[in-house]
C-alpha cells in the first residue's frame, strides 16, 4: 500500500509520504490537508493508466468537500527542548534529525540521549553529521523512561517535546505541538497525530487497521475538574490521549511531577506504559492535557509477523504496567481505581477481541485511520498475547523496580535536583560504559 499526502488547495498537489516513490496504479494511503494541516485519511485505489492526482483528488473532495483553503497564521510558541531517546540504530536515527533539523519553530534545541550504548555509532553520527546543531548525552542505565529522564534533567527549553528514532516529523510538527501551551497556561501536557510511514508489509497494514497510533483528526481538550462525558475510565484510559512518540510537556510540570517511572518503558521488564504513566500523573496534578492533529509525525511500523506479535505483547504488558505504576506511586488513587475496575475489565475485553476480517468493499481492507470502530480483522492469536501481556504486566513492573535497586544512586535519572542543563551531563566524553 502506497504512502502519499495531497494538499487540498488550487491545484490540488500530491506528493509521496516520506521515504516513499512517486505514486502509481494500486492502493494509496492519503493524508488529506487543507491549508498544510491535516483533516483526515482515506484509502483510495488508482486504476492502471489513471492520473493518480485526478483519482485520488475527486475522492478527498468527496469525503473531506472543496472550497476556499484557509491560509495558516503565525503562532506564538514556548521555546522548546526536543528528546529523542535511541539506542543502536543510526541509519534510522539520522532521518528523524533531519525531520527536525527542517522544523518550522523559531526557537528550539535537539537532545540526543544515548541509551546504553554498546558501539560509538550514535556518537559518530551526532559528532560528524550534525555537529553543533543537536545536543549528545548518555544514559548508561537501560530504559526507555531512564533515558527521558536525562533528557528532561538537560533541558533548557519552557517545554519539552519527545519522539522517537524510527519517526520523520512534518515541517510544523514542532510549531503545532507547542503553540497550546502558549494558548493555556492550565497545559500540562500536549499529544499529536502519528501516521504510517510505511505501509508495505501485511503486519504494517494490519497493526494501523487496528488502530495503529493515530487518535483521529478532532482536537479535543482533557480537564481533570471536568472529565469528558462518555468517559466513565478518565483518566485510566490514558492510550486514548496519544502516545510517546509524539507528545510535549511544560518541562516545569513534568519536573514537578517526578518525571516518568524509570521501572517503565521499552528496555525495562515492564515492556511500555511510560508515556501513559507521564499523562495520567500529569492529570492527576490537576494539568490539562491537549491532543492536536495538526501535529503530525510519521513512524516507521514494524515490519514483520514476529515483530508485530511482540508489539501485542509489549500493549497488554505497558497498559497494565503503567496502571501499577500509577498506584504504586500515587496510592490515594487507588478508590477511584477500584471504582472503574468493572467496566475497565469489559473495556479491555473488547479491546483486545479477535475479530474476523470484514467485507471493507473494493479495497478488501479498512481504511487506516478509523481508530474507534472495532470492526477490523485481529487474530486470535494477537489477541491471547494482548491479554497475557496484560496479566504479565504487574509482575514485569515489581520486577523492574526490583531490578533497579541494584543500580547505584545518581544513576537513576529521575531526580532533577542538582543537575546543570548547562553539562551535557553524561558522559559524552570518556569511556563509554556498557548495558547491564
Amino acid at each position: 500500500m502506497q504512502i502519499a499526502e495531497l494538499e487540498l488547495d488550487g491545484t490540488g498537489s500530491l506528493r509521496p509520504g516520506p521515504g516513499s516513490p512517486p505514486v502509481t496504479h494500486g492502493e494509496v494511503f492519503v493524508l488529506v490537508k487543507r491549508g498544510g494541516r491535516p483533516v483526515g485519511t482515506l484509502l483510495g485505489r488508482v486504476p492502471e493508466g489513471a492520473d493518480p492526482k485526478a483519482v485520488l483528488l475527486a475522492l478527498a473532495v468527496r469525503e473531506h468537500g472543496g472550497g476556499p483553503v484557509a491560509s495558516v497564521s503565525a503562532l506564538t510558541v514556548p521555546s522548546v527542548t526536543v528528546v529523542v531517546a535511541t539506542r543502536e540504530r543510526s541509519g534510522q536515527l539520522a532521518h528523524a534529525l533531519d525531520s527536525l533539523l527542517a522544523q518550522d519553530h523559531p526557537d528550539f534545541e535537539i537532545v540526543v540521549v544515548d541509551n546504553a550504548p554498546v558501539t560509538d555509532a550514535t556518537r559518530d553520527l551526532v559528532a560528524h553529521k550534525y555537529a553543533e546543531r543537536v545536543r549528545y548525552v548518555t544514559e548508561p542505565v537501560p530504559g526507555l523512561a531512564v533515558a527521558h529522564n536525562r533528557g528532561v534533567a538537560a533541558a533548557r527549553g519552557e517545554v519539552i517535546a519527545f519522539t522517537d528514532d524510527d519517526v520523520v516529523a512534518d515541517p510544523r510538527w514542532l510549531t503545532e505541538l507547542t503553540a497550546p501551551f502558549a494558548a493555556d497556561p492550565g497545559l500540562g501536557c500536549a499529544t499529536g497525530l502519528i501516521l504510517p510511514a510505511r505501509l508495505r508489509t501485511p503486519a504494517q497494514v494490519l497493526l494501523e487497521s487496528h488502530g495503529g497510533f493515530a487518535k483521529g483528526f478532532t482536537a479535543r481538550t482533557y480537564d481533570p475538574y471536568d472529565p469528558p462525558a462518555g468517559e466513565p475510565l478518565f483518566p485510566f484510559t490514558a492510550g486514548r490521549f496519544g502516545s510517546g512518540a509524539n507528545m510535549a510537556f511544560r518541562t516545569a510540570v513534568l519536573r514537578e511531577v517526578g518525571g516518568f517511572d524509570p521501572a517503565t518503558g521499552a528496555g525495562t521488564l515492564a515492556r511500555g506504559g511510560d508515556d501513559l504513566y507521564g499523562f495520567v500523573r500529569v492529570l492527576a496534578q490537576g494539568h490539562r492535557l491537549h491532543y492536536t492533529p495538526r501535529a503530525l509525525v510519521w513512524h516507521h511500523h514494524r515490519e514483520t509477523w514476529r515483530d508485530l506479535e511482540t508489539q501485542a505483547f509489549g500493549y497488554g504488558a505497558g497498559l497494565t504496567a503503567y496502571l501499577t505504576a500509577v498506584l504504586v506511586n500515587r496510592p490515594a488513587l487507588l478508590p477511584a481505581f477500584l471504582a472503574r475496575l468493572p467496566r475497565g475489565a469489559a473495556y479491555a475485553r473488547t479491546l483486545t477481541a479477535s475479530r474476523e476480517a470484514e467485507d471493507r468493499g473494493s479495497t478488501g481492507a479498512d481504511v487506516p485511520g478509523g481508530h474507534d470502530a472495532r470492526t477490523h480483522a485481529w487474530p486470535r492469536r494477537l489477541s491471547r498475547l494482548q491479554r497475557r501481556g496484560m496479566l504479565y504486566g504487574p509482575v514485569g513492573y515489581l520486577r523492574a523496580r526490583r531490578a533497579l535497586r541494584g543500580v547505584p544512586p545518581g544513576r537513576i535519572a529521575s531526580a532533577f535536583a542538582g543537575v546543570s542543563v548547562d553539562d551535557p551531563g553524561d558522559g559524552s566524553v570518556g569511556p563509554r560504559e556498557e548495558s547491564r
